[in-house]
């Protein structure tokens, strides 16, 4: 299940600015929450425990469920290449991530709710599942009357997407022009030992 608790805690934990306010806050206490994590002394992280942090604050910024970043994972490892690479194509691909990589959504939490409510069509049908993998070409826009919705205005006013799409604020539609490689993907994460937590 995708994650419905406090924004601004979780991402002061993990050190992710998952939404506009959770910035705000991290400016003023760019430190974990609770009542000692403002201390400079911290204990020494163990190798799981790094890599389940990582596994963490990568699964949080796509705003999936565990069982979902295992099913990606194994998915990644069967396939040819480099299994972190991949493993990010995947998650980068999914409907959701693009719909925020696009503008149209201020953060990955209103980008699935967009989904679900009938919002975004691709290749002009709409979809609504969330994890839909979009694929090279394939463009994604608002619905006609979705576009008028001020949310979305807001949204894509200040947004830049990455080089991988191509995006016409205009008209609301985004065009994946290529499968983007770890470098170019806006994640903070050392996914390597995202890997070796699930290769345990």
């Amino acid at each position: 299940m995708n994650y419905t608790g406090p924004k601004v805690k979780l991402s002061r934990k993990l050190d992710l600015r998952l939404t506009p306010k959770a910035s705000r806050v991290l400016e003023k206490k760019p430190y974990p929450p609770g009542q000692h994590g403002s201390s400079k002394r911290r204990r020494k992280q163990s190798d799981y425990g790094r890599q389940l942090f990582e596994k963490q604050r990568l699964r949080f910024q796509y705003n999936i469920s565990e069982r979902q970043m295992s099913n990606y994972y194994d998915k990644a490892a069967k396939m040819t290449g480099n299994t972190g690479e991949i493993y990010v194509q995947l998650l980068e691909t999914r409907l959701d991530a693009l719909v925020y990589r696009s503008g149209f959504a201020r953060t990955i939490y209103a980008a699935r709710q967009a989904v679900q409510h009938g919002h975004i069509l691709v290749n002009g049908k709409k979809v609504d599942i969330p994890s839909y993998r979009v694929k090279v070409n394939d463009v994604i826009t608002l619905k006609e009357k979705s576009k008028k919705i001020e949310a979305f205005q807001d949204a894509i006013r200040n947004s830049a997407a990455p080089a991988y799409l191509e995006v016409s604020k205009s008209d609301f539609s985004s065009k994946l022009a290529y499968i983007p490689s770890r470098d170019e993907v806006p994640v903070i994460c050392d996914v390597p030992f995202v890997v070796e937590y699930y290769s345990r």
